[in-house]
């Protein structure tokens, strides 16, 4: 049974060879993402481990927002001589590090990452920890010189001499560039500029005697674990950092490092082990329709084999034997892309700015176990039910010609196991729609979405006569006698052509019910922006960092600018009536925001909610947590401040109420600077003074701020734009799951049709030999597979309809309310399943047009 399994593998190796493809693929992305984010993560624990001091000394944040604020927490440099005189200190340095700083040249572009990296401005000293080195020119000294980054100066073509202007919190000052510095580690994609002490603090902090960290370094034998303790102790902080001072050890500083850096890994690797699923899950129906044909075509074979003493385990344990075969084959080619794959984005990563090396690259012990798991189970599990079938081949078969297995089956077991599965998926998505609270909408979203899709995955062959039907029902008439073969080769097999199909519906239903997602989402966002947004135009950082006291100022003096309402932003936490404790973010305005902004308040109104001492909130979040009119809450603000502020006002703005953040909280300015002294503006909202158009007013501010490229003027047409541009990313990578879905769905109908035409070589030999052209044989393949193609998009597009419904309805419970269907995107699907279908089947049907007529009629 061995030999016999081996030599049936390596006869039907070619037709094992597209299978084999889609377990490669996802293997390859589930490979490559372990070992990119391996890589990276180990190329930092380096950096961070490399650059740390052996105790850092900051300012405590015990508040997070997701919104950034502008301010830039500081400690005294007082504090570094207490520190040194600490007993086990070596030396303490003073570090000034403010992140998002712009510079530009003199042309007035950007000197600094283009892919969202920050510029970083940093005091220079020399360590042996500093992640650069000076390799030409000499240290800045003084308040008009610089040092630059090799990598910054190379892509922007900088060098030594050159004059540069730093846009700061403080103001803009000029600088000359004095000398460059090379990165001695990785370089994480940052630019760095390099200024003396005193300057750094005076222009980028705007006081002399405060810093933004002390690095101290051990003496030799105490440890750093000692040392923190040591300096706690002095500082008279807690060793484990509380207020009012964090302190890190170098393990802990780059512990917290990496964890920062996770969030960005995080992402790239699940987005790339959703490619790995998407390969999995529409690679599962190929290799079950394979190995079930395969399995049809052998049934003179296997009745051989039982009736020469081969009993049922032997026969079943072949057919497992081969997909095991077929998984270690396709897994080690999948970890050999995989490796590829990683190095792929190593270098996508370098063309960024991120230097990393594709010789450090990490391939752990995870990483191999992981591909041989997923390849060798993915395929052992979907070739199981074949090889159940296989054993069920009777000996008698051998002495008959049988049919394809399956065939005239009947599929009371489908429809009854489809039909249960369907009700409950359907009735999880029902609880979806009627659900009052997210999380347990979103939840029953993500259990109805899985029990539809696999019910009509079970229940697909069900809808193949019915469906391809109406689907097929023109080919007749178009086609003549050529169409009605071609659409009853579909309907032959209902089982084929339904697993056939599930591999394109998998991916359409997704993209579709994304694609109804993302149109609800741009549609809800559209209305809202109308709804709220007042003011003629918004000025704001490109890449929403606030942005420093000149911009506001050069706004406001701007010729034919009316009014100018400033908004920025906090963390806060507010002590609630019920005893609970909500981390949020809070937003300023100006008096007169009700002219720049339509707010809609269930109490109050916008004199109450910026009055001096006072808040506005949501007023859903007032009601779950007994807040009114008139109550007063215990707020805490950023570097220890607290305030007792009264509700002046409840709004119902819906997930537009301040920033979208939980309670939508909002204060006056007034308020907001006493307890957030030295915050930056993130917006600011300008109305054209009487009798200034604003075609004319948006010239001269573009004129004003052409001095600071970060910064752009935007009215609503500029905001919607940009709100649909970011749903587009998302979109994008919808679009790109599809593709990938697509790739391997033609390389199923590929297969399905390659192995249909090798069991009806017979039938398209007499075909033939009564005068059946290769060209009409070529057009009756192609049909097929085009009805079927549309077959799998016809019950993608349903699926995904019903799963961009229920989104819809729990993006309804965030405040985005409309619901907008993407015809043009389902027209397109439909017409591009059809070109599938066509591009499919070209090769099929160009072998079926080339074989030897009467070797054809002799096959058996």
């Amino acid at each position: 049974m061995l030999k016999a399994t081996l030599r049936s593998f390596l006869a039907h190796k070619g037709r094992l060879a597209l299978s084999a493809l889609a377990v490669l693929l996802s293997v390859a992305f589930v490979a490559g993402s372990l070992i990119f984010s391996d890589t990276v993560t180990r190329t930092f624990d380096r950096l961070f481990a490399s650059t740390a001091a052996d105790v850092t000394v900051s300012p405590e944040q015990d508040l997070a927002s997701p919104v950034p604020t502008g301010v830039t927490p500081t400690l005294p440099t007082s504090l570094a001589e207490r520190v040194a005189r600490v007993d086990g200190v070596a030396t303490a340095h003073v570090d000034v590090a403010v992140q998002y700083v712009t510079v530009v040249d003199h042309r007035n572009e950007p000197v600094g990452p283009t892919t969202g990296a920050p510029t970083i401005a940093r005091n220079w000293y020399v360590s042996d920890r500093s992640p650069v080195k000076l390799t030409s020119g000499h240290a800045p000294q003084g308040p008009a010189e610089v040092l630059l980054d090799a990598d910054t100066a190379r892509h922007k073509h900088v060098r030594i001499g050159d004059t540069l202007r730093v846009i700061a919190q403080p103001g803009s000052f000029t600088v000359r560039v004095v000398g460059i510095a090379t990165f001695t580690t990785t370089n994480p994609g940052a630019a760095l500029i390099f200024l003396d002490t005193p300057t750094a603090q005076t222009r980028l902090l705007g006081r002399p005697d405060v810093a933004t960290a002390i690095s101290v370094d051990a003496a030799p034998g105490v440890t750093d674990k000692r040392l923190k303790q040591r300096i706690a102790t002095a500082l008279h902080s807690s060793p484990h950092g509380s207020s009012p001072y964090d302190l890190k050890t170098a393990g802990e500083q780059a512990k917290s490092a990496t964890e920062q850096l996770g969030a960005f890994l995080e992402v790239i690797k699940y987005v790339m082990l959703g490619f790995a699923g998407i390969a999995v899950l529409v690679g599962v129906f190929l290799i079950v329709n394979t190995f079930s044909m395969l399995i049809a075509q052998r049934t003179r074979e296997l009745g051989l084999l039982r009736a020469l003493g081969a009993d049922r385990r032997q026969v079943r344990r072949s057919v497992l034997t081969e997909a095991l075969l077929l998984g270690l084959v396709a897994s080690t080619l999948g970890l050999a892309a995989g490796i590829g794959l990683a190095a792929g984005l190593i270098r996508l990563m370098s063309a960024f700015g991120m230097n990393l090396k594709s010789t450090e690259m990490v391939i752990g012990w995870v990483t191999p176990v992981a591909a041989y798991v997923v390849g060798v189970g993915v395929t052992f599990v979907a070739a199981y039910l074949p090889a159940r079938r296989a054993a069920a081949v009777s000996p008698m078969a051998a002495l008959t010609d049988a049919e394809v297995a399956g065939v005239g089956r009947p599929l009371t077991i489908r429809a009854v196991a489809g039909s249960i599965v369907g009700v409950l998926g359907l009735a999880a998505l029902a609880g979806c729609v009627r659900a009052t609270e997210t999380g347990p909408a979103a939840s029953l979203l993500g259990l109805g979405v899985i029990l539809t899709l696999v019910a009509t995955v079970i229940a697909g062959p069900l809808l193949v006569r019915p469906v391809i039907r109406v689907l097929g029902a023109a080919f007749p008439a178009l086609f003549g006698s050529i169409g009605r073969m071609s659409q009853r080769n579909a309907l032959r097999n209902p089982r084929r052509t339904g697993a056939t199909a599930s591999a394109l519906m998998v991916g359409i239903a997704l993209v579709t019910g994304m694609s109804v997602a993302s149109t609800s989402m741009s549609k809800s966002f559209d209305r809202q922006i109308d709804k709220t947004l007042g003011a003629d135009f918004v000025v704001q950082n490109t890449n929403f960092q606030p942005f420093p006291k000149e911009i506001t100022d050069r706004v406001g003096a701007t010729e034919g600018a009316g009014l100018v309402v400033r908004q920025r932003f906090t963390p806060v936490a507010v002590r609630l009536p019920d005893g609970g404790r909500v981390e949020t973010t809070a937003g300023g305005y100006d008096p007169r925001l009700d002219e720049v902004a339509h707010i809609n308040y269930v109490r109050g109104d916008t004199p109450a909610a910026l009055a001096a001492g006072a808040i506005a909130m949501d007023a859903t979040f007032a009601r779950d947590h007994g807040i009114h009119v008139g109550s007063t809450l215990p707020l805490r603000f950023p570097a220890g401040r607290s305030a007792a502020l009264r509700v002046g006002a409840l709004t119902d703005q819906g997930a537009s109420d301040g920033v979208g953040t939980e309670g939508g909280l909002f204060l006056g300015m007034d308020t907001f600077r006493k307890y957030v002294p030295g915050g930056q503006d993130s917006a600011l909202y300008v109305n054209a003074a009487p009798g200034t158009s604003k075609e004319r007013l948006r010239s001269r501010l573009e004129k004003t701020l052409d001095a600071y490229p970060q910064v752009q003027v935007r009215d609503q047409a500029d905001y919607k734009k940009l709100v649909h541009e970011q749903i587009g990313v998302l979109l994008y990578l919808v679009y790109a799951l599809l593709g990938l879905a697509i790739v391997i769905a033609v390389l199923g109908v590929v297969n399905t049709l390659a192995l249909s035409v090798v069991e009806r070589t017979r039938e398209i030999g007499l075909l033939r030999a009564i005068g059946l052209a290769r060209r009409q044989l070529r057009r009756m393949i192609r049909l097929e597979s085009v009805v079927i193609a549309v077959f799998g998009a016809v019950l993608g597009l349903a699926l995904g309809l019903v799963w961009g419904l229920c989104i819809q309805r729990v993006l309804a419970l965030e405040g985005m309310k409309a619901l907008a269907i993407p015809w043009g995107t389902i027209v397109a699907v439909v017409v591009g399943s059809a070109v599938v279908g066509v591009v499919a089947a070209l090769l099929p049907a160009l072998r079926a047009s080339r074989m030897n007529v009467l070797a054809a009629i002799a096959h058996e």
